[in-house]
């Protein structure tokens, strides 16, 4: 079976030959007009070259180096990325368009391209040295994305309850129970809130409606709450020689089976797990009674603990 007419095949072939022609004879003008220092007859007669050899990947390459001293990133980055696409890649047309894409903070795509010349040629001084520039800028940039986020994070949890529409009766409770803030907010459950006195459904539907609005719910800083409680307590403890206790395993209290189920649902392994949770998140954990709450208490009495309360 004939791929093709062989007309069209000594056509093409001739038509090939008068374009690589014609792109010679605009290079060639080029050359000259660079040699006179006329740089917009340089890029016309590149630009003439290029149309007339469009995958000439030298061609692409010199004429994307002049856009780029001219300050014409964005067509100076096209022409570089269809330098590249002839394998094998040119190594300056690589490093020249990871710098153009570092100069945008497009660190992954810079450093694609080094890495695409480094795995070739591994001990390239400038790629190696520009990597290592890409890199850090990445990191820092992460870095100060990570802070910036941390910053507004910060801001919203400092944010005063005050601030929000809540009726007379949900804040009063709220200031009572010392939730100052809506970091505080996010750090109680709702079963911490519902059994504070005078503390009722309407109230709580309240505030779960005002936090799912902004995408939040009740006990989902929690952890935090349980961390921080840890480190105070442990602050507590430094320098008695009873730091340690903390790291004692819940099953040194032997307490009833109850009990040890209930603690196990919380995932609460150690007595520092143990006192940094409230006896409300101990209550609401299904057949945990207030026979078991008084077991915990005491066995906890009896080594100086206590569990955490809403303003710890």
């Amino acid at each position: 079976m004939s791929n093709g007419d062989p007309l069209d095949v000594v056509i093409g072939a001739e038509e090939a030959k008068r374009n690589a022609a014609e792109a010679a004879g605009h290079l060639e003008a080029a050359e000259a007009a660079m040699a006179d220092g006329d740089r917009a007859k340089v890029i016309d007669e590149l630009e003439r070259a290029v149309s007339a050899d469009p995958a000439n990947p030298e061609l692409l390459f010199k004429l994307a180096y002049q856009l780029d001293l001219a300050g014409d990133e964005d067509e100076a980055i096209e022409l570089y990325e269809r330098a590249i696409e002839t394998p094998p890649a040119a190594v300056n047309a690589l490093i020249n368009l990871a710098v153009l894409y570092e100069d945008r903070g497009d660190y992954s795509r810079a450093e694609r391209c080094l890495r695409q010349v480094l795995d070739t040629r591994p001990n390239h001084t400038r790629a190696r040295l520009f990597m290592k520039d890409v890199q850090a800028s990445r990191e820092m940039v992460i870095d100060e994305d990570s802070d910036r986020d941390r910053m507004k994070r910060n801001a919203l949890l400092d944010t005063p309850v005050t601030d929000f529409e809540l009726s007379v009766r949900a804040r009063t409770c709220l200031k009572k129970m010392n939730i100052r803030t809506l970091g505080d907010l996010l750090r109680t459950t709702e079963a911490e809130l519902m059994g504070y006195k005078n503390f009722g459904e309407s109230s709580l539907t309240e505030i779960k409606q005002m936090l799912a609005a902004k995408g939040l719910r009740l006990g989902q800083g929690v952890e935090d709450a349980h961390r921080a409680a840890r480190r105070k307590i442990l602050d507590q403890l430094k320098g008695t020689g009873k730091e340690a206790v903390l790291a004692k395993p819940v099953s040194d209290l032997n307490l009833s089976v109850r009990a040890r189920k209930a603690l196990q649902l919380l995932n609460i392994q150690s007595l520092g797990d143990l006192v940094s949770h409230t006896e409300a998140e101990l209550m609401g954990v299904k057949n945990f009674g207030a026979t078991s709450l008084r077991e915990v208490r005491e066995k906890l009495t009896e080594l100086n603990l206590s569990l955490r309360t809403l303003d710890a």
